[in-house]
């Protein structure tokens, strides 16, 4: 597989941290024993702004299917946009699109976005869908995996990935757990695709080929990550031990797949992480050996629009593309966690 473009949206909502938070602290001002508890935790996690699927006005008294109604609404709103403006930057036509895979853990739809998007962009009614659901942060790294596993055996074919995540929309007003604090603040809303081609097909010069991919379960820990889903929608399930799941496992899978290839981790000058929060990243650094010019983009990324589930690192993806020339035969690493617990490590050379 070969990346062509990488193209993001999101909806038009966007507000600074400081309003977000002043609004949480309004609702929660009776509610809340210890109110300036939730000032800290959201000023931790180093986010100084986000999108918002809906008005911030919008929220109080939003039901789950009101919810989620919106989630579908808005979501092929921004997942149209990310695919037609990926598509245009491939320098290709929509009916040029052979495959179009679709990630989210934010809302239920079906039929699924992927399905409203044919309707919507007039793709071709012959292409081939597949709906990802569940997998959560670590979705934007194992799906680029999966549409060049895909196109490995379809090597004349072009293949979408998008990501749509509206996490505001799973908002719990009356959870006042930590976790629940903590994704308040730290998670915000947007749409990112990637256009994958096969070995057949040409791509603009300084774009990377997918080299390999490793995937990687964690037995016996689904309470690491997750949602619990009841009356009232998607309750976080966020346990502070995913830094120690990166401290435990990162370092030696890494080593092992870089090994697989010939390569070590001094090879890897493009190292492109999903900006799970500020702890997460210093575990990255810290086990991986990596340094703030290595996870600068990861860093803004959060700081600018948050931690977007399976689309952040896709951002990070397109920024790297962007801003940071490779020359030949550059290596660079995508590598994201997510509910399982689980990793994905995406081999990439230029």
């Amino acid at each position: 597989m070969k990346i062509s473009a990488v193209h993001t949206a999101a909806p038009p909502h966007y507000y600074d941290q400081e309003a977000l938070l002043a609004a949480f602290q309004a609702a929660w001002a009776t509610e809340h024993h210890n109110p300036r508890r939730v000032e800290q935790l959201h000023r931790a996690v180093k986010v100084g702004g986000r999108h918002l699927a809906l008005p911030m006005e919008s929220y109080p008294g939003l039901t789950f299917g009101q919810a989620n109604d919106a989630f579908v609404r808005v979501g092929t709103d921004i997942g149209a946009e990310a695919v037609s403006g990926a598509v245009a930057a491939a320098g290709l036509e929509l009916r040029d699109v052979d495959a179009i895979f679709t990630t989210t853990v934010t809302g239920v739809a079906t039929p699924s976005i992927d399905a409203r998007l044919v309707n919507r962009l007039r793709l071709r009614t012959d292409i081939r869908r597949v709906p990802m659901f569940g997998l959560g942060c670590v979705a934007g790294a194992a799906g680029i995996a999966r549409v060049a596993d895909y196109l490995a055996g379809h090597p004349d074919h072009v293949a979408v990935l998008l990501s749509v995540e509206l996490c505001s929309l799973t908002l719990q007003r009356a959870d006042l757990s930590i976790p629940n604090l903590i994704a308040t603040g730290l998670f915000g809303d947007g749409a990112a695709a990637v256009v994958g081609v096969g070995a057949n097909r040409s791509v603009a010069a300084g774009m990377p080929r997918v080299v390999a991919s490793k995937s990687r379960f964690y037995p016996d820990t689904e309470r690491v990550m997750g949602w619990d889903i009841g009356d009232t929608g998607f309750k976080i399930v966020l346990s502070a031990g995913v830094p120690q799941m990166v401290d435990k496992h990162m370092g030696a899978d890494v080593d092992a797949f870089l090994d697989e290839h010939g390569l070590a981790r001094a090879d890897i000058s493009r190292w492109i992480c999903h900006p799970g929060g500020p702890k997460v990243l210093q575990a990255f650094e810290r086990t991986l050996g990596l340094s703030q010019h290595d996870t600068g983009l990861t860093w803004r990324s959060l700081e600018e629009v948050g931690n977007l589930s399976s689309a952040s690192v896709l951002h990070v993806l397109r920024d790297t593309l962007a801003q940071r020339p490779c020359a030949p035969g550059d290596k660079g690493l995508v590598l994201a966690m997510g509910p399982g617990f689980c990793s994905e490590l995406v081999l990439l050379e230029w």
